[in-house]
């Protein structure tokens, strides 16, 4: 599956760019997570993709078909849980699923045969006929996500889908998802860096409109420059080191540096008795490295 954003730029009349001239490349079935703060771009990235608002200017190719001049096409290869999207209280899951087929060209019968299907693959297969307003936060999100599952859309838009929900309903749809990506494409949007990087086989960052870096969580690191970081209690004094320190609002000192460094100074503040973690470079520390201005020497 392919996606291919050239100069993507959205401009709300009376308001800051929400898109500003975003370009990636993507060719895989797996995870495009795209994470940003509230008002970053994402929702409106998705709804160009999926054919649901027209660019300033720019365009994009979902598997080298025009969103803009054959946007019928497209919506043939894609199916989209928008981040507004809420199940129906008075129908049921199995209802929710087979009139989604229907309306997607499926005979009755079939699409009671494929939703049945779907939600017994969910764990939903218990609850096919309760009424969605008597199911859980995260059973009902499961039924939106049963609906684009069901489609055997190649490629599937879900925006914000875990927003609201407990962590323990997150983690049972990061399962769920993570199940799915193998014959697919998923185009994610959040804000949940955790669920970016434990999904995401390719990460997009936007901030303010801007596309800040994109490519796999390696690729990411190699940003920053060095692949490990070191977290050290108070105000502490240091010494000349090949890295980037950073002084956290808290008072405590951040270190991004090379394996080699970090055990070196490690061994320094063990000797004086000083607490420190220290941790693979993270999405949160990339994130907060591009999106918050970076490290300070």
């Amino acid at each position: 599956m392919k996606i291919n954003a050239i100069k993507l730029t959205k401009n709300y009349e009376g308001r800051n760019l929400a898109l500003d001239n975003v370009s990636f490349e993507v060719s895989m079935n797996g995870m495009l997570a795209i994470i940003g703060k509230n008002g970053a771009g994402k929702t409106t990235l998705v709804r160009i993709l999926a054919t649901e608002l027209l660019p300033t200017s720019g365009t994009a190719y979902i598997n080298d078909i025009d969103v803009i001049h054959n946007a019928k096409d497209v919506r043939e290869l894609i199916a989209v849980v928008p981040q507004e999207a809420r199940a129906v209280p008075w129908l049921t899951p199995l209802q929710t699923v087979s009139s989604y087929l229907m309306w997607r060209g499926l005979s009755y019968r079939e699409s009671r045969e494929r939703g049945k299907e779907v939600l017994r693959t969910l764990g939903l297969e218990n609850v096919e006929n309760e009424k969605n307003r008597k199911l859980s936060g995260g059973m009902k999100r499961k039924v939106l996500v049963a609906t684009v599952i069901s489609s055997d859309a190649p490629i599937i838009f879900l925006d914000e889908p875990t927003t609201g929900l407990d962590y323990i309903s997150r983690k049972e749809l990061w399962e769920i998802l993570n199940s799915m990506k193998y014959n697919r494409l998923i185009i994610l949007t959040t804000h949940y860096l955790e669920e970016a990087e434990v999904l995401g086989d390719k990460i997009g960052i936007l901030d303010k409109g801007k596309l800040l870096a994109f490519g796999s969580m390696d690729e990411l690191r190699r940003i920053v420059k060095y692949p490990f970081i070191i977290k050290i209690s108070g105000d502490v004094k240091i010494n000349s080191i090949d890295g980037y320190i950073k002084r956290l609002s808290n008072g405590d000192v951040q270190i991004f540096s090379t394996e080699r460094e970090i055990f070196k100074l490690a061994q320094e503040l063990l000797e004086g008795k000083i607490k420190f973690t220290v941790q693979e470079v993270s999405l949160n520390n990339i994130f907060e490295f591009l999106v918050e201005g970076g490290v300070e020497d």
